[in-house]
């Protein structure tokens, strides 16, 4: 078993060889400019690597590009294999980033409290206070406050 250590530096090591190799190496009109690797992380043993993902664009071009990284699975496989010089390379599994999603809902939560805030101050910009605009009690004249 490998330390932690080791883990994260073949991690980060896969991250940006697999993310250079996309880039420059293959020709595959599927995986284009828009295919970004986010964080790669590899198991204990060293023996297998999940590769996060996102893509610019609509469901199509997402289709495409988890199809296209599929199909160039070997070919990344021996590039991490001769840029880490291990003993054993780790087999590669794309998964696709839910960063994008989330972030898209988070969005749209703000807006809609944002729509929510503004509804409410349109509703009390014109109210008056319950108890008057000074709600604290305050000494008549000729009266001694509690603290005197």
């Amino acid at each position: 078993m490998a330390d932690n250590a080791r883990a994260k530096r073949l991690a980060d090591l896969i991250r940006e060889v697999v993310a250079t190799t996309l880039h420059r190496g293959i020709k595959d009109p599927r995986l284009g400019t828009h295919v970004t690797v986010t964080d790669t992380r590899v198991t204990g043993d060293l023996r297998e690597a999940t590769v996060f993902y996102t893509v610019y664009g609509d469901d199509e071009d997402r289709k495409a590009a988890a199809a296209g990284l599929e199909s160039a699975k070997g070919v990344l496989r021996t590039a991490v294999g001769a840029a880490a010089g291990v003993k054993h390379t780790p087999s590669l599994s794309f998964v696709a980033d839910a960063l994008p999603e989330n972030a898209r809902t988070i969005d749209d939560l703000l807006e809609r409290a944002k729509a929510s805030d503004e509804e409410v101050r349109k509703a009390s910009s014109g109210a008056d206070y319950a108890g008057g605009a000074d709600p604290y009690r305050k000494p008549a004249d000729g009266e001694q406050s509690e603290d005197e």
